[in-house]
């Protein structure tokens, strides 16, 4: 209950950051609407030009499949950007405004260019493993998505705002997380079952349109979830860029912003420090 409990807290003091600056929450949500938009565009394009054969134009597919999947990754990273910008922001005494994440990602469009390339290609190569290598390669997978997830956990601000290239950016940001690898797993892993928590309240409505509505409460009732859902994604969303960016100056100055009470940091775990 204690690690839960710091989570917990650390939760409600990064919502307190983001309350200062609502317009952050309008990134995940721009991210989403392009990403959608990208989707679409993809799809309907094939409807009226007519599906190619994928026995005789399978690598129209694979390029085609290839491209979406990194634009995909390039808007996430773009917006992901502007998020962990305006919370460096405002962490650091400014008030931050859309315009200034929208400047900040801009102006490092080739380094999130180069980034999205190697995660959109990481994450084929793991997709890759989990499909032909049965059970093992699932689990080989995880263990190496969860392990590269960390290692770059500081990737973006590092790139945004020590301008390294790529292959540096990732060993600066393996650096960091070897110096607050504690904070950094408990921090995320606390604050992904705080809100893992609160998606279970979308079952709710669910459940109760099957009792009292049948099938039309049914309907109505993933509505609901699916609002619920879009709404914890949204704030979950730029609360991570808000942990991120507090965990980067942390890990850089070993000064926590202002904003924060040191105490509500997750400590490592007894027995064991950091290197």
């Amino acid at each position: 209950m204690g690690k839960f409990s710091n989570s917990w807290q650390l939760m409600k003091t990064s919502f307190s950051v983001l309350r200062k600056d609502k317009e952050i929450m309008i990134f995940p949500v721009l991210s989403f609407v392009a990403c959608a938009i990208i989707l679409l565009s993809f799809f309907v394009g094939f409807w009226f030009l007519g599906l190619p054969s994928i026995d005789t134009s399978f690598w129209i597919w694979a390029i085609a499949m290839i491209f979406i999947y990194f634009i995909l990754f390039f808007i996430v990273i773009f917006f992901n950007t502007a998020i962990i910008a305006c919370a460096h922001i405002r962490l650091n005494g400014g008030d931050p405004t859309v315009s200034d994440g929208l400047r900040i990602a801009s102006q490092n469009l080739g380094r999130i260019f180069l980034w999205a390339l190697i995660s959109a290609t990481i994450g084929m190569i793991l997709q890759a493993i989990r499909e032909k290598a049965g059970l093992l390669g699932k689990i080989i997978a995880l263990g190496i998505g969860i392990t590269w997830s960390f290692v770059t956990f500081f990737i973006i601000p590092v790139l945004i705002y020590e301008k390294k290239g790529i292959l540096p950016s990732i060993r600066r940001s393996g650096s960091l997380f070897t110096q607050t690898w504690g904070e950094t797993i408990i921090g995320s892993f606390g604050l992904g079952a705080v809100f893992i928590v609160f998606a279970l309240v979308g079952i709710i409505p669910i459940v109760l349109g099957v009792i009292f509505g049948g099938m039309i409460g049914l309907v109505i009732g993933f509505i609901i979830a699916f609002f619920i859902w879009a709404i914890l994604g949204v704030v979950a969303s730029a609360l991570n860029g808000i942990y991120v960016a507090a965990m980067y100056q942390y890990a850089t100055t070993k000064q926590l912003p202002a904003a924060f009470d040191p105490s509500l940091i997750p400590q490592p775990i007894a027995g064991f420090s950091n290197p």
